[in-house]
Order: structure tokens, then sequence, then C-alpha cells
């Protein structure tokens, strides 16, 4: 009796986001998940995990999933070889027009709550007085503004008292718009980056190093954040949990994080 084919994966590139798509609520990755992600590697796939965290924020996620090839975070700023714990690329947000575009949004909105990502491996996330920072990542509190600005920085998240977090990104966008991009990534996590930068940016290059394109990619992802990189890839698929703009230009719809939406895809993609 012949042995059984190997099963073939119509994609060479997996792209996914972490939170609220690859990660459940708690921070975990299902063993479901795990499995079909090694069969469709073993069939010759690549697994890139694009993320709006910067890399100190996600190293112990790639660590427990024992992830050795590239990652892209920061929403795009930086490309990792986790296996060589190496930044092969970094943008940083010009301090002068983040300033600048502050200023234009607190002028429309008032005073707003900030934190910010310094750049580089070990790049703290400084947050400041009113800011709730999501779940138990670590932070370093700030009271002079002036601290903000001392360092290198990758992004500027921002709160508001009273704005949800979609007027919140409209208003900014429409006041700021010409001098950052603003990004939606999450509950509460309303961020302004480098102008033009987004999860397309630092997936593109991470899919080149790798001889790939954008034909070859399946994206997963939950948030506005990931409509960048969904547009990009060849096939997208917002989670059940997704935000309603995701969903409207996805290609399909899978189950929810918590129900291994990604899982549910890959495992009929495998046959």
């Amino acid at each position: 009796m012949s042995e059984a084919a190997a099963p073939v994966f119509p994609y060479r590139l997996i792209a996914t986001d972490l939170d609220g798509t690859l990660l459940r609520s708690d921070e975990s990755v299902s063993q479901r998940t795990r499995d079909a992600l090694a069969a469709a590697t073993a069939a010759g796939a690549a697994h890139i995990v694009v993320t709006g965290r910067g890399v100190p924020w996600t190293r112990h996620i790639l660590d427990d999933l024992g992830y050795e090839g590239l990652a892209v975070c920061g929403q795009g700023a930086q490309v990792y070889d986790v296996g060589a714990h190496r930044l092969l690329t970094s943008v940083t947000l010009d301090r002068q027009l983040a300033a600048v575009a502050l200023a234009k949004i607190e002028a429309e909105v008032g005073p707003l709550y900030l934190a910010a990502s310094r750049d580089g491996l070990e790049g703290e996330v400084l947050v400041g007085p009113g800011y709730s920072v999501t779940g138990r990542l670590p932070s370093t509190p700030f009271t002079d503004a002036s601290d903000l600005w001392s360092a290198p920085l990758n992004k500027i998240y921002i709160q508001h008292p009273e704005l949800s977090d979609d007027e919140l990104a409209e208003a900014a966008h429409q006041a700021a718009g010409g001098f950052v991009t603003v990004a939606m990534a999450g509950a509460g996590i309303v961020e302004l980056l480098p102008l033009g930068l987004s999860k397309a940016t630092g997936l593109s290059l991470a899919a080149r190093r790798l001889g790939l394109k954008a034909a070859d990619t399946i994206a997963f992802g939950d948030m506005p954040n990931d409509i960048p990189m969904f547009a990009w890839s060849a096939k997208s698929v917002a989670m059940a949990n997704a935000h309603p703009d995701l969903k409207a230009v996805a290609d399909e719809l899978t189950t929810s994080n918590e129900e291994d939406g990604i899982a549910v895809v890959l495992e009929r993609l495998l046959g």
C-alpha cells in the first residue's frame, strides 16, 4: 500500500494578528490552533505573526509558541527575526510631527490621555496619568510630558475620557491625518503612527525576505488596523468577533478567536 499523500496547502504564507485573532482572551493559543498551524507549515507554508504590539510586548508569546521565524510588530514598524533576537527593520515616529498632531487633535477634542512605545528590542511603553493599559502588559508611568519625547518612539497611544474608540480615531484622522497615520487596534487602543505606516508595510518587507508575495498570502485579523494587511493579501479572513469595518472588507468570516477561528479555516484548506 502506498503512503498517503502529504497535505497540500494553497497558500505559502499565513499572516495572523495576535490579540482577538490568534490569541484567546487569556492570551493563550489553543492546542487545536497550534496543531493547525503546524500542519500548514509542514505542508510548506510560512507563518508570520503581524501585530500592533511592539517586540517587548510580543516576545513572550512568540517564545511560548516556539516561534523561530519573522514577526511584524509595532503596526508594521518592526520586522523582528525571532530566532536571531534581532530587529531587521525599525521605523520611528517623527517626534516633531507627532507633537503637532497631538496639538491639533487636542484642539478639536480636548485633553487626551497618552502613552508611547519606545523604539528597540527593550523599548519601554510609557504611560501617562489617566491612560488605561489593557491586560497586564508591563509599562512605565510618566508624569513629566518631556519624558514622552526624550527617546525615539514607534507610536503614541491616545485615549479620551468621553469619546468612543471609533469617534476618537475618526476625530484624530480628521484633525491630524496629514501628519500621522491613525490606527484603531483594539478596545481602548487608538494609535498615532509614522505617516503611511501600516501592517501591510511590515508584512510586505517580511514576505520579500522569504521570497514570497501578496499572491501567496492568507491573512487573519479582527480590527480596523488589519484593513491594509487584508487589502495587500490574496485572501483575507475576519474573525467572528471582528470590528464591523474589517468584516466589511474581508473575503471570508470565520468563528471567533475563542472558537479556534484560524484552525477552522486552515483545517478546511488542508482538506
